[in-house]
């Protein structure tokens, strides 16, 4: 009986992975059945790498689209990965277990906060700093830079934390006892020794910012052109089909399709990439 019960929950167990693996297949399979008919019709390079976006006269480039994903996607890596890195070592090495206690929580309800409220909260308060600050409209890459790194903090600071944390106490003491100060050891010993985990987090962190939608919306602006400073609107690949799915149809739909076709092999590289560099550690 107990090696039935066994067998039964192996199986169990089996049939819910092959579940998962199968609804990803399925989303695979569909996206590409609606998006790869259009790339096919226009031509990748001209799709890729186009600059006019008018499906009213068939024009399908996302090229400004791709641009405007890589600038947020950076400024939010630029100002949320200094910001974690150094939140985890604090966590980690400096600050005492109760104030750990509270911190760890709060750092874990940033992630459950919906993306519709920091759109929300980065339109009635980023967006006119900016624009009162800076200049510009305040819908921007700036802003979007500056949501998006609150956003990713949560998977920065947590995997960093815990890559911190599951080093070997020798590396720590073996290097304090050489003469190093606590700082040093950290910056000497625990960080490269950390490094893989570390790079890892920011990997998965520029993959959440890469497939952010609802909160860009809000305040990047939505300017299909090539941006010629942070100060400037963009759109994004996630955005171009947030905001025109609901009425696209025929070459337009496929379109849209294809753009995610573009977006989901950008994500399955960084997740590939977290992959190997956590098999590595």
């Amino acid at each position: 009986m107990k090696r039935f019960a066994e067998k039964l929950s192996s199986r169990v167990f089996f049939l819910l992975a092959l579940s998962s693996i199968s609804a990803l297949a399925l989303i695979t399979v569909f996206i590409v059945a609606q998006g790869a008919p259009l790339i096919a019709k226009v031509g990748f390079f001209r799709f890729v790498f186009g600059m006019d976006w008018a499906p009213g006269h068939g024009e399908y480039g996302i090229f400004p689209m791709i641009v405007g994903s890589v600038s947020v996607t950076l400024g939010a890596v630029l100002i949320g990965v200094p910001v974690g890195l150094c939140c985890s070592i604090f966590l980690a090495e400096f600050a005492p277990e109760l104030m750990r206690d509270i911190f760890r929580p709060a750092i874990q309800l940033l992630a459950g906060i919906p993306s519709v409220v920091y759109g929300f909260w980065g339109l009635l308060f980023i967006v006119p700093f900016i624009r009162d600050r800076l200049g510009g409209p305040g819908l921007s890459i700036l802003a979007g830079s500056v949501i998006l790194a609150i956003m990713i903090l949560p998977t920065v600071i947590s995997i960093s934390e815990v890559s911190l944390l599951d080093l070997p106490r020798q590396y720590k003491e073996g290097a304090l006892a050489l003469g190093m100060t606590h700082w040093q050891s950290i910056v000497s010993v625990l960080l490269p020794a950390a490094k893989s985990g570390i790079t890892a987090a920011v990997i998965l962190g520029i993959g959440r910012a890469v497939g952010e939608t609802m909160a860009v919306i809000m305040v990047l602006g939505n300017a299909v052109a090539l941006p010629e400073s942070v100060l400037d609107p963009v759109r994004t690949l996630t955005t171009n089909i947030g905001i025109e799915m609901g009425y696209a149809s025929g070459d337009h739909r496929q379109a849209l399709f294809a753009t995610g076709i573009v977006l989901f092999a950008i994500i399955m590289a960084l997740n590939a990439a977290a992959q190997y560099i956590g098999r590595r550690r």
